[in-house]
C-alpha cells in the first residue's frame, strides 16, 4: 500500500491511518501486570498514569483537579474558563442547558485575572500540581498572572499552535521560542497535527506537544474547518521529529501529548505504541460523577464567538448510574465497552504484548487492519 494516493492528475496526497485503523500485535513473551509500569515523568513530575485531563469546564474544576491527581493523574484547569470569569462557577455550570448559544453567552464574559489567581492558589492550597490551560491569543496577557501565583506546568493550546502566533499580517504575536526561553516553569504546547510543526514546537524549547485538537464524538473541526487528524500516522510523524530532535540537540527528550479520538483503554494503549507518552483525555470522564458538567461535554472550540466547533455533548445527563472518577480510570469494573478502568486496561495490555514500561511499549508491532 503506497504512502502516497494520486487525488487527481498532478496533485497526491499522502495516506494517513487513524488508530482504529491499527491494531497492536502481541509478542512472544508476556508479563504479569505486577511487572509494567505505566508511571509518567515530565521535567520534574512524576506521576502513576500517562494521563492529562483535557482543559474543559465539563471534567475539571478545584475539586475534581484534586481527585485526579490523587488517583494518578494531571488535572488541567482552563485559565479561561468559567472559574476564571465568575465568583459562583459551579452555579453558572449548574444553570447551562446544553444549548450552544447559551454557551457562548457563558463564556462572553470576560476572564478576570484576579479570579485566574485565586483558582490557582485554591489548588495550591489543596496540595496539588497546578497545571493552567492558556490560548495563544491571550498567553502574552494572563502568562503573567499565572505564573505570579506559582503554577507547576502551563499548557499553551489551540485547535492547531505555530511557534509564532501572528495576530495580522506583518504584526508579531506570541513568540514562542522567546516566551518559553524565560520561563522556569515547564511548558506544554499544541496541536499539532504533522511532523515540520511538531519539529517546530520542539526547537522553541517545549517539555510537551500535544498532538490533535481533541476531536470527539461532538466535534465539527473536520466539517467546519477541514481540518482532521489521523492520530496514528500524526504520532508516528512527531515520534520522528522527536527522534531528530533528539540527534540535533544530543539528547533532549520532549514528550507527546495525544488528545483525540481516546474513549477506550484500547485507544489509549495504541496512541503509547504509535509514540505518546501521555494522552489527554476530554469526553472519556464526562461521564464520571464527580465532573462538573453533569454529564455533558464540551471543549473550548464549542464557545467560540465566531466560529463554534464543537456541540455539548449529552453522555450521562441525568443518569443516576454515572460511574466515579476512579472506576473510569483505575478501578474494577463490570462493563465490558472499555470505556471503563481505562489504565487497568493499558497495563493488562502491555503485560500482553511484553513490555513493562511505556517507553518499551512506543516499539510495540502495528498491523494495518482497515482504512477508511
Amino acid at each position: 500500500m503506497p504512502d502516497t494516493v494520486e487525488v487527481g492528475l498532478g496533485r497526491s496526497a499522502r495516506r494517513g491511518y487513524h488508530l482504529d485503523d491499527v491494531a497492536l500485535v502481541p509478542t512472544r513473551r508476556t508479563r504479569g501486570q505486577a511487572a509494567v509500569s505505566i508511571a509518567w515523568q515530565i521535567d520534574a513530575h512524576g506521576f502513576e498514569l500517562p494521563l492529562m485531563s483535557a482543559p474543559s469546564d465539563a471534567i475539571v474544576s478545584p475539586t475534581t483537579a484534586v481527585e485526579i491527581e490523587r488517583l494518578g493523574g494531571l488535572a488541567v484547569i482552563d485559565g479561561e474558563g468559567l472559574w476564571s470569569r465568575y465568583e459562583d462557577a459551579a452555579t453558572e455550570l449548574a444553570s447551562l442547558t446544553g444549548d450552544a448559544a447559551q454557551l457562548q453567552q457563558a463564556y462572553a464574559k470576560p476572564v478576570s485575572p484576579q479570579l485566574l489567581r485565586r483558582r490557582i492558589g485554591e489548588l495550591r492550597a489543596a496540595g496539588v500540581r497546578v497545571a493552567v490551560r492558556l490560548s495563544p491569543q491571550h498567553t502574552a496577557e494572563l502568562a503573567p498572572h499565572a505564573l505570579g501565583e506559582g503554577v507547576d506546568l502551563l499548557v499553551i493550546q489551540g485547535t492547531v499552535i505555530s511557534a509564532e502566533h501572528v495576530r495580522r499580517e506583518n504584526e508579531p504575536g506570541l513568540n514562542l521560542k522567546t516566551f518559553i526561553a524565560d520561563l522556569d516553569v515547564p511548558v506544554v504546547v499544541g496541536g499539532v497535527t504533522n511532523y515540520q510543526t511538531a519539529l517546530h514546537l520542539m526547537r522553541t524549547g517545549a517539555a510537551g506537544v500535544i498532538i490533535g485538537y481533541g476531536a470527539h464524538l461532538g466535534s465539527s473541526t473536520d466539517a467546519v474547518l477541514g481540518i482532521e487528524v489521523p492520530m496514528a500516522t500524526a504520532l508516528i510523524d512527531a515520534a520522528a521529529a522527536r527522534r531528530d530532535y533528539l540527534d540535533e540537540t544530543g539528547g533532549r527528550y520532549v514528550h507527546l501529548i495525544a488528545y483525540g479520538d481516546l474513549a477506550r483503554g484500547g485507544d489509549i494503549a495504541k496512541a503509547l505504541a504509535c509514540g505518546a507518552d501521555a494522552v489527554m483525555l476530554g469526553d472519556a470522564l464526562a461521564a464520571a460523577v464527580e465532573a462538573p458538567g453533569g454529564g455533558r461535554y464540551w471543549d473550548a472550540t464549542a464557545s467560540h464567538p465566531r466560529v463554534p466547533r464543537s456541540a455539548v455533548m449529552d453522555l450521562a445527563f441525568g443518569d443516576e448510574d454515572r460511574p466515579s472518577l476512579e472506576e473510569l480510570l483505575v478501578a474494577p469494573t463490570s462493563d465490558p465497552s472499555g470505556e471503563r478502568n481505562l489504565f487497568g486496561a493499558v497495563r493488562r495490555v502491555m503485560g500482553k504484548c511484553g513490555y513493562s514500561t511505556v517507553k518499551e511499549f512506543q516499539k510495540a508491532e502495528l498491523i494495518v487492519v482497515g482504512v477508511r
